[in-house]
């Protein structure tokens, strides 16, 4: 197989209709199959019918990329947008590049095709990148190779499959970054790294402040793991699950010790505001103190 790293450009693989019209055939949209490959679990709508506003009013410029299927039909390599868009726009058949290549290869065009448009979620970059290193047995530095990326950014996003379901999903969302997911990655548990997530997205943290507060959460978990270790007594069951409810309900970390017949309660904050808001959820600020400090 040609191993020449596809994210130097497509230019080659899918060439502009003047340059290369010999190789462009008509092909019925109906016969054509999408790719299973397809990295991409969501699709822009809107862009989406904006595209096919455009094709009705100068149709497709760039050639849809197939690969021959069975029973005289096509599957889908590159161009999945514009297939849609063509469908809604009512075209009957689209311009197409017929191209044998391997399931490998299909799934870094489609990679690579979404990568230099950079409309790829972050995690959908992720699990592409995995499936190439488990399915095709590759690298992560044959990966970075063949999708123009450095191995550090391969391995940097792969990292973020590391991260809860949860969190995932919030990064799926759009109510954070990348950036932001990344510094959760440094919390030592997934429920302090759910639990800082909730706190970044209700902050609407800048990333040097997601940072900052990621810190602040990992020296308080650092620091009771080191003191459980070295001097004070295993957690009882039933404080752990008094401290989860605590946690839940100031949004914040909160540690219970309990030895003999004393014990505290520490309740982090993380400045004016947030002290602010701890106090007036326990009911120790007056009601015209909370008015005159919103």
């Amino acid at each position: 197989m040609d191993r020449t790293g596809l994210g130097k450009g497509l230019s080659a693989l899918i060439p502009s209709r003047g340059t290369a019209s010999r190789s462009v055939i008509e092909v019925p949209v109906d016969l054509i199959a999408t790719n299973p490959f397809q990295p991409r679990r969501r699709m822009d709508e809107s862009a989406i019918a904006e595209l096919a506003e455009s094709i009705k009013a100068h149709g497709i410029i760039q050639p849809i990329v197939v690969r021959p299927a069975d029973n005289g039909r096509y599957e889908l390599v590159a161009g999945e947008r514009r297939l849609q868009a063509a469908r809604i726009a009512g075209l009957s058949q689209v311009p197409v590049i017929v191209r044998d290549v391997r399931d490998q290869e299909s799934l870094e065009i489609a990679l690579v095709e979404n990568l230099q448009r950079e409309d790829i979620s972050p995690l959908d970059a992720a699990r592409a990148y995995r499936r190439l290193m488990d399915e095709f047995d590759l690298s992560q530095e044959e990966v970075a190779s063949r999708v123009g990326k450095s191995r550090p950014a391969v391995a940097n996003t792969l990292r973020l499959l590391l991260l809860p379901a949860g969190v995932q999903e919030r990064l799926e969302k759009g109510e954070m970054s990348e950036g932001h997911a990344r510094t959760l990655l440094s919390l030592p548990s997934p429920a302090l790294q759910a639990l800082v997530a909730d706190e970044i997205i209700r902050r609407k943290c800048s990333v040097r402040e997601a940072e900052r507060l990621v810190r602040g959460w990992s020296k308080a978990a650092t620091t009771r793991i080191v003191s459980r270790e070295t001097n004070a007594p295993a957690a009882k069951p039933d404080l752990l699950a008094v401290e989860e409810q605590l946690r839940k309900l100031f949004q914040t970390y909160v540690r219970v010790v309990f030895n003999e017949d004393r014990g505290a309660i520490t309740i982090e904050f993380y400045g004016e505001e947030d002290l602010n808001r701890i106090l007036s959820l326990i009911g120790a600020i007056p009601r015209e103190v909370q008015q005159e400090t919103r």
